[in-house]
């Protein structure tokens, strides 16, 4: 059986003296040899003992040399084959002569004037998205692709339906659960139509839709987008004379603003009727009480109140998603980070946007 590679110390000699096999299967006695090497003066390696020398073998006998010069002593090689020293001085050519150097670690306030200008840089990229959108779509909207237009209607508010009914009707049986048992308490169970018909309307319909927008379509948009610039087909379409704009983000901007409205109404109704079901099985409000009680219990306000926040949350949706479809980099890797960053981002600016509407309409007395 070949023996392991070795390493013995002789101090009164000054000399290393190298046995065995020196291959990569063979290195594990070394290693902590190599490691713990803290001598300095002139030494003299004796390598007429080592029976094969692998690259993994030169390249330890490389870092012993790479030790003693660190420490301040020198090795001089005796017995080397020319077989092994013609392999060991490859190695030596093909490695960098000084030790690999971590990477600085940067302390906390660089950490964060880092991360300060990266959002300031987000947020430059997006306005130049956005006023670069605006310009194109007065100048290209009479060169709309009705065929993509309806593609994007079918993708974005068709297909969304059986999702966001299911959890539109949750939402409103969970509501009217929740609500339903004070009231009861209190022998109101009546109030729980307006609970359930003000809250979908004004605001549980307008932002379900828009969080399942967000999530679905806005995370298939940035993928999308992202994928065809790694496979350069956006270069492709620029160099035939189509913008990116013309043809990707226009025609995802327009399906969303029209088919947001109508997701939100549909939400608002799917929740209502999730309430319906609970009322009149639990809390003695049946469907004709229910239907006959509705639309005495908020002002025609609400109801326009909830649609007209519908564009304003296609808009951000639209913009963040494409944005950050144009955003990847030239790895797969950075598909999946900004496709996160999209739904997170749309999400968040959605919400503020939600509370920002709601002091609005409370001045204007909505």
């Amino acid at each position: 059986m070949p023996a392991a590679a070795s390493l013995v110390t002789e101090l009164r000699t000054r000399t290393l003296s190298a046995h065995g096999e020196w291959t990569v299967c063979k290195l594990d006695a070394v290693d902590s040899t190599l490691h713990d090497w803290r001598q300095v003066g002139d030494w003299r390696l004796d390598a007429a003992d080592i029976n094969t020398l692998d690259t993994a073998g030169a390249w330890a006998l490389y870092r012993l040399e790479q030790t003693a010069r660190r420490t301040g002593a020198s090795i001089s090689w005796d017995g080397l084959t020319q077989r092994h020293a013609a392999l060991l001085e490859l190695v030596r050519g093909r490695l960098p002569s000084e030790p690999y150097a971590p990477p600085r670690v940067p302390g906390p306030l660089e950490q964060l004037g880092r991360m300060v200008a990266g959002k300031l840089g987000d947020t430059f990229s997006f306005l130049d998205f956005i006023g670069h959108l605006a310009l194109e779509a007065l100048s290209q909207l009479r060169r709309l692709r009705v065929r993509r237009l309806v593609q994007e209607i079918d993708a974005a508010g068709v297909r969304a339906l059986p999702i966001l009914g299911l959890l539109a009707f949750l939402m409103g049986v969970v509501m009217t659960y929740q609500a339903g048992e004070p009231l009861k308490t209190f022998g109101a169970n009546v109030l729980v139509v307006n609970l359930v018909g003000v809250t979908m309307l004004r605001e549980m319909g307008p932002l379900l839709a828009a969080i399942i927008v967000a999530g679905r379509t806005g995370s298939a948009y940035t993928a999308e987008i992202g994928t065809m610039r790694i496979t350069e087909e956006l270069d492709a379409l620029r160099s035939i004379g189509i913008t990116p704009m013309e043809m990707l983000v226009l025609p995802k901007l327009l399906a969303l603003l029209l088919t947001m409205p109508l997701l939100t109404l549909y939400a608002s109704t799917l929740g209502i009727f999730g309430g319906m079901v609970v009322a009149d099985g639990l809390y003695d409000v049946g469907y004709a009480d229910f239907l006959r009680r509705l639309p005495n219990t908020f002002a025609p306000s609400t109801f326009w109140v909830g649609l007209i926040k519908a564009p304003v949350f296609a808009l951000i949706v639209a913009c963040v998603a494409c944005h950050r479809g144009f955003q990847v980099s030239h790895s797969a890797e950075s598909i999946g980070r900004e496709t996160t960053t999209s739904v997170v981002q749309s999400i968040f600016l959605v919400i503020i946007a939600d509370a920002a509407f709601s002091v609005l309409f409370q001045v204007l007395g909505l």
